[in-house]
């Protein structure tokens, strides 16, 4: 593949508070706005905190779940009395940091999420973006402490939904295990380190560093399973089985137990073989969603290096 070239990535966007209980991206935009970082080298940094009605109340969201709003036709929707709170500041954070889709958008926007799931430090994106992958695998190689994954949505740009997608490029970060409304040393610490390697990354490519193409593994979602219900109440009858708990992105086999009911039997996975993570991630009870499972691929990308004048 040939080496591809681009403009200069001078100006990104760090976001915290998408989810106003996910406080590693809380504290992380607080103490950054303290600090008054707003330049690094080459690089012009917008901090954000993106939901601050939800940060205040300690809570993922007040009205609707915001990283959910961020869709084209969201964006474009008229605001009207009825209109949430979310979906306005989703349009707020439209104008600030995009359009979405523009070339007044931001280079980049890189969002900090937390999770309850064991699933380590996660990149997760929408196109196969050769940005994004190189700085995954420049954050994959330097950073030992836990492991580094990426998760791709196969979803179009205009029906990309989170935050992420208003920027020329974007991810969010995905750190856990950290239950919501609660601040982890470790967990803050590898969300600083994965924050400070994307602006080193962008700092280097400015620079004129040619970075080498190459390959990396990734997830790509095939299907998400609910709890298993009672079909005339439709509440939960069963609990993620404790040999499927904390075992995020281990391939779940056909015959491996994943939900243990509160009669005692076990539910046993059927089908293909498939690696599943968001497990028994909390926010997702509401989206009746127990986890995820997803096939890994290796992503082809090539050498890139900034346009040169």
């Amino acid at each position: 593949m040939e080496c591809v070239s681009f403009s200069p990535l001078s100006r990104v966007a760090i976001c915290g508070g998408t989810h106003g209980n996910e406080m590693s991206g809380v504290y992380m935009a607080r103490e950054m706005q303290k600090q008054k970082v707003e330049k690094a080298g080459s690089v012009f940094i917008t901090t954000v905190l993106a939901n601050p009605r939800a940060v205040d109340a300690c809570k993922r969201y007040t009205d609707t779940d915001l990283n959910r709003c961020f869709t084209d036709a969201l964006l474009s929707s008229p605001i009207t009395d009825s209109t949430s709170y979310e979906l306005r500041r989703a349009q707020e954070l439209n104008a600030q940091l995009g359009p979405k889709g523009s070339e007044e958008a931001v280079d980049l926007i890189c969002d900090l999420h937390n999770t309850t799931a064991n699933m380590g430090l996660c990149l997760i994106f929408y196109s196969l973006d050769w940005i994004t992958m190189h700085i995954y695998k420049y954050i994959q190689s330097k950073i030992t402490s836990a492991p580094v994954r990426a998760i791709q949505l196969d979803i179009p740009i205009s029906e990309a939904y989170s935050l992420e997608s208003v920027g020329k490029h974007g991810f969010a970060i995905e750190v856990g295990p950290q239950p919501g409304g609660v601040l982890r040393a470790d967990i803050f610490n590898m969300v600083k380190e994965a924050v400070d390697l994307t602006i080193e990354w962008l700092q280097l490519f400015n620079s004129g560093s040619t970075f080498e193409g190459g390959e990396v593994e990734a997830y790509t979602l095939t299907k998400s399973v609910d709890y298993p219900r009672d079909p005339m109440t439709n509440e939960i009858t069963a609990a993620i089985h404790p040999k499927l708990q904390d075992n995020d992105f281990k391939l779940l086999q056909p015959g491996d137990p994943i939900f243990l009911s509160f009669s005692g039997k076990t539910v046993k996975h059927e089908g293909e073989e498939l690696y599943p993570f968001f497990v028994n991630e909390c926010a997702y009870y509401e989206k009746k969603i127990a986890f995820h499972l997803a096939r890994k691929i290796t992503l082809t990308f090539p050498s890139v290096s900034v346009k040169k004048d």
